[in-house]
């Protein structure tokens, strides 16, 4: 199969070498220059992706509409650009998978919601989501994903297209549920970022990954979602892995805060995205018109846009009115 890739950062780069490793040509579109001739002359990606060692059957390109020739295409650009990109690759006759993990800002759209408004022509969408950091992909650790379209024929594609004996893709039909789990994790990650900055112990991040996990539940079963997919691969896999490895750029960020520094500071030293940032105010948006409670993002919103000191975002969660748990 011919796959192209939208978007050369880490991700894209990465699952560039499953397709790849597959024996599918890939064509890999980058707004950088430099980063194209990189990868069609050395066959690397300093800049997003150290280590990564790039097969021959992998291209990169400029030319965006280059992409159409391709019958699978891989959306590996960030939530809040994908309006902006997609409507060039429309008419394309491809199935798209979506690799970003947010909500979009203004318009609190899932990217299904984007890809359905500003390129209606694609004939399928699927999203890939699950614990899966693009720096160990890339050295083929084995690596479980799961791969949702409400066409199951669509995830039985991806699934024969990406499965490598290292890289094991799950099917699902739940589309809100793996979007939701994928965008509101990056959220919880920046608050399990923040206590280890602040040196706080094993029983705060326990605490905060399940609260959180049950936040997130609590939002895509309102959306329509199946609540039990948030305890599987694109939830509790990918939560807990990006709140606690130090490849993740959302728990990288709020680690730098509860060290002291501030959001400007942090995001003006990145040259990657960090969608919990972006996410937390569209969630707290989507989450209040469906009258959803989301306590830890709120939190991590005041501390992010508010100035409110951690600490005092802890006392504020610690000391809600008691209640049940579930």
């Amino acid at each position: 199969m011919n796959i192209g890739i939208i978007g050369s950062g880490a991700w894209g780069t990465a699952i560039s070498t499953i397709a790849s490793d597959n024996g599918h040509d890939v064509l890999m579109w980058a707004r950088e220059q430099d980063v194209v001739d990189e990868i069609n002359t050395h066959r690397t990606n300093q800049r997003f992706l150290q280590g990564a060692s790039i097969a021959p059957n992998v291209r990169a390109t400029t030319d965006i509409a280059a992409l159409c020739s391709c019958q699978m295409l891989v959306n590996a650009t960030p939530t809040q650009y994908v309006r902006h990109v997609l409507p060039a690759l429309d008419g394309c006759d491809a199935l798209i998978v979506n690799l970003a993990k947010g909500i979009e800002i203004g318009s609190h759209y899932r990217v299904s919601e984007i890809v359905h408004e500003v390129a209606p022509s694609f004939k399928s969408y699927a999203v890939l989501s699950g614990p899966s950091h693009a720096e160990e992909v890339i050295q083929r650790m084995p690596t479980t994903v799961v791969c949702a379209s409400e066409d199951p024929e669509c995830s039985a594609v991806v699934q024969r297209v990406l499965s490598t004996p290292t890289f094991r893709v799950y099917a699902s039909t739940d589309v809100i549920g793996v979007e939701i789990g994928g965008a509101l994790k990056n959220v919880i990650a920046i608050a399990a970022g923040i206590v280890d900055g602040l040196g706080l112990g094993d029983n705060t991040k326990a605490a905060l990954i399940t609260r959180g996990l049950a936040e997130i539940a609590r939002l895509a079963a309102a959306l329509g979602a199946d609540a039990q997919t948030l305890y599987g691969l694109a939830g509790l896999g990918d939560l807990f892995v990006t709140c606690a490895s130090r490849h993740s750029r959302n728990r990288a960020v709020g680690e730098r805060i509860g060290k002291g520094e501030t959001l400007a500071q942090i995001t003006a030293t990145m040259s990657a995205v960090a969608e919990g940032v972006t996410t937390t105010r569209a969630a707290l948006e989507l989450a209040a018109s469906v009258g959803v409670e989301l306590p830890i993002t709120e939190q991590v919103a005041q501390i992010l846009f508010g100035g409110v000191d951690p600490q005092h975002a802890i006392h504020a969660l610690m000391t809600r009115q008691p209640r049940m748990e579930h």
